[in-house]
C-alpha cells in the first residue's frame, strides 16, 4: 500500500491532493492533479495551499478547475513487494558458497535476502 504523500508547504502536514510545477520560461506556476510519482522539480500541495497559491507579480497562474481529490488507495504496491519478498524467499534459488561460507564464519544466518542476527547480549 502506498504512503499517503503529505503537502511540501513547511509545517503542513495535510495530505497532498495537487501537483506544482513551474514552467520558468513561460513565468507560469501550474497546479493541476496530484501526479503520480513524487518528481524532484515538482511541488505537492493540499487542496489548502492549491486553492490560494499565488505567484510573483509578473507570472501567471494556471489551476486545474475541477475538484481536488485524494488518490484512492491501490494494493498494487502491497502485491509487488509480496511478490518481491516471495521471489527472494524461494527455496530453489541459488546461494553463492562464498556468502553461505561468509555468513557462517560470522554468525549471520540468511534466508534469500532477509537476515537473522546474532543477540549481541548474548556469548
Amino acid at each position: 500500500m502506498r504512503s499517503v504523500r503529505r503537502c511540501s508547504r513547511t509545517g503542513c502536514a495535510n495530505p497532498a491532493v495537487a501537483t506544482l510545477t513551474y514552467a520558468y520560461a513561460d513565468s507560469t506556476a501550474v497546479v493541476g492533479p496530484l501526479a503520480t510519482y513524487s518528481e524532484p522539480h515538482s511541488y505537492d500541495l493540499c487542496e489548502e495551499h492549491a486553492l490560494r497559491l499565488t505567484a510573483p507579480r509578473g507570472w501567471e497562474v494556471v489551476r486545474y478547475q475541477g475538484e481536488f481529490a485524494a488518490p484512492e488507495p491501490t494494493v498494487d504496491d502491497l502485491t509487488a513487494l509480496a511478490e518481491a519478498v516471495r521471489e527472494a524467499g524461494r527455496a530453489d534459488r541459488p546461494l553463492e558458497v562464498r556468502d553461505l561460507q561468509r555468513d557462517l564464519q560470522t554468525g549471520n544466518i540468511r534466508r534469500g535476502h532477509l537476515r537473522v542476527l546474532p543477540d549481541p547480549n548474548e556469548d
